[in-house]
């Protein structure tokens, strides 16, 4: 057997997202040009325009191939949460924090796509904004309407500023822009560490009156 065969038909795609990726991290997404990327994957311009279209679209899609994966991980989770016949406010935000801190150590390139996170929440890229809101708001939605069944007393505006917050607070934490840094101990420990204390933090948050 020929063993081109055996060769990803993605691989070039792969490549110009791979690159993309990283230089967004480094630049932003203004600071990095397409030609930076096709240098970085070792393609030609035809290459992007054939696989993305423009660049606006390559933007998307280096964040749906990570998100599309993580919006899954959390609605399974909160479903596993949601079929017990009791569940708490903790339960619910680890179905939520637990996958996205898993993201951040994920050896396929996680730890690069949190630092392109956290460029969208910093920058003004409307269309971005538009794109995350269209395609992972209804995912966001679910959590909002669990966290609303376990906090009655609380006005839907209200909730939602906190889970903004919330939000905050994971990106800077998959981010790994604390204070707090491993030593002696291994990186499932410090996720599972940094999920509990922010999962703590968080519920209280909630709850406050």
């Amino acid at each position: 057997m020929d063993a081109s065969l055996n060769v990803p038909h993605f691989s070039t795609k792969q490549r110009i997202l791979d690159s993309a990726e990283a230089l967004f991290a480094r630049h932003g997404f203004a600071g990095a040009s397409l030609r930076q990327v096709t240098a970085s994957a070792n393609v030609n311009l035809a290459a992007v325009n054939y696989h993305f279209g423009s660049k606006e679209n390559l933007i998307n899609e280096v964040f749906r191939r990570r998100l599309d994966s993580l919006n899954e991980q959390r609605l399974r989770a909160l479903e596993a949460v949601q079929s017990r016949k009791d569940f708490s406010l903790e339960d619910v935000l680890a179905a939520f924090v637990r996958p996205a801190l898993s993201l951040s150590h994920d050896q396929e390139g996680g730890a690069g796509f949190v630092r392109v996170l956290a460029r969208a929440y910093a920058e003004h890229n409307e269309q971005l904004r538009k794109f995350l809101h269209d395609n992972y708001g209804p995912a966001l939605k679910q959590f909002a309407t669990a966290f609303a069944r376990l906090l009655p007393d609380l006005e839907k505006q209200e909730l939602y500023w906190r889970l903004d917050i919330v939000s905050g607070a994971l990106t800077y934490a998959i981010a790994d822009f604390g204070m707090i840094k491993r030593r002696g101990i291994s990186e499932q420990q410090h996720r599972d560490l940094a999920a509990e204390h922010l999962i703590k933090f968080a519920a209280a948050g909630l709850r406050a009156a």
